[in-house]
């Protein structure tokens, strides 16, 4: 690690700071070409609502079949060449999605992008957390934020290319070299070497607790315990942008009778919260530490979202869906960075586990929230996002307090 005469990163540290965020803004793009056109993809397959939706799912479930292989894939490439190989593939998946004849074709290059975009997401997470490690103080949720430009960066092309007619597949062949490229150069500029610094390898440094004596991982009940609470903490805040992305508008507009452009509102909010409490996370997190940071969250999420229904109004609901976005906005990259720090584990499991059972939660969110409102309305449905934010209140303890700050901060 380089660190100048103010006390600053490095120019090896900071080129990979922007490198890891090319590879986050890089694959919030990609997926986000190609979410627009699926209206087109579904007329030109001449298919119904349910061979449709048993389609598109079909990218969450390459995520979840793949995803526990991430870490092997890691390990045996390295964060950033996996991150960047995977992204390659993720984009030649998305590609052969567009071109696809049959349904069935369409569905198997999904899995394969989804399964891809597992591989990256853990890879490019495990890359920027090594950064972070390397910077001394948090800057993940950056990284995240960066990711949520890139998705409303892709989107906005595939609106741009819709508009001006542009063929389906020079559309996301143009998107997958573009994107493809930056990724490639991106890993010029990555850290060198092995993912596991050689101040953690050295035998001079005493044995951490849950390694064996010949330096063999050993899982203690205490980690597994930590594990399983990270898992419900990048969950709480996955399924609390699943409400947002799968019922706001619908709640909106069905529940609460507002029109077509304001029902709109509650998604935008919620992201758009999202975004300013990552841009804000890595702040207050060296400030207050991550277990302070996810607590508050956590009530902003269950008070702004259960007073909106509690007494539902559209304005109200709109504000209990940007209170929900701020509250969970660091919540994922914290059981990230948590996860990868534990002892008793293989480099890259812990981020891997998470990121994995996350995504089985993103997949069963959707139609648990459904078969509640089916029995008892979307209203009660969506009281999964304060409860959502209290669990977190409850379980924050596992993650890090705050940490002593150097004198100088800046770079």
């Amino acid at each position: 690690m380089t660190i100048d005469v103010l006390g600053r990163p490095g120019l090896a540290e900071r080129r990979a700071r922007a490198a890891v965020a090319v590879l986050f803004f890089t694959n919030g793009a990609l997926f986000a070409n190609l979410l627009p056109r699926y209206p087109q993809i579904k007329a030109e397959l001449g298919i119904g609502n349910a061979a449709y939706g048993l389609a598109v799912a079909a990218f969450p479930a390459g995520a979840v079949v793949a995803g526990l292989g991430a870490g092997v894939l890691v390990r045996r490439l390295g964060s950033a060449r996996a991150a960047v190989a995977s992204t390659l593939l993720t984009a030649a998946g998305i590609l052969l999605a567009g071109l696809s004849p049959s349904v069935v074709l369409f569905a198997a290059a999904l899995f394969l992008a989804g399964a891809m975009d597992a591989f990256t997401d853990v890879a490019q997470n495990a890359h920027g957390l090594r950064v972070q490690r390397r910077y001394g103080r948090s800057i993940i949720n950056s990284f995240h934020a960066i990711w949520s430009i890139g998705a409303v960066t892709g989107g906005a092309m595939a609106a741009g290319a819709i508009a001006l007619g542009l063929p389906l597949g020079a559309h996301l062949l143009i998107s997958g070299v573009l994107f493809g490229t930056a990724a490639c150069v991106a890993l010029r500029f990555c850290l060198p070497g092995p993912d596991t610094e050689p101040a953690e390898e050295t035998e001079t440094e005493p044995r951490r607790e849950g390694s064996a004596g010949g330096g063999r991982p050993v899982m203690t009940s205490r980690t597994r315990y930590v594990l399983a609470a990270l898992v419900l903490i990048a969950t709480a805040g996955t399924l609390v942008e699943d409400a947002g992305n799968s019922w706001a508008t619908l709640y909106l507009s069905d529940s609460l009778n507002a029109s077509a452009a304001l029902a709109a509102s509650g998604f935008i909010a919620l992201v758009g919260a999202q975004f300013v409490g990552r841009i804000l996370g890595d702040r207050l997190v060296d400030r207050f530490g991550q277990r302070a940071v996810a607590r508050a969250g956590g009530l902003v999420a269950a008070a702004g979202m259960g007073l909106a229904l509690a007494v539902p109004t559209v304005p109200g609901t709109i504000l209990g869906f940007a209170a929900a976005g701020f509250g969970v906005a660091t919540l994922v990259p914290a059981a990230m960075h948590e996860a990868d720090e534990l002892p008793g584990l293989k480099a890259g499991s812990g981020l891997t586990i998470v990121s994995w059972l996350m995504r089985l939660g993103f997949l069963l969110s959707p139609p648990v929230v459904g078969l509640v409102a089916d029995e008892a309305g979307l209203r009660l449905g969506l009281l999964v996002v304060p409860l959502a934010g209290v669990l977190v209140v409850v379980l924050a303890g596992v993650l890090g307090a705050r940490k002593p700050q150097p004198a100088s901060s800046e770079g």
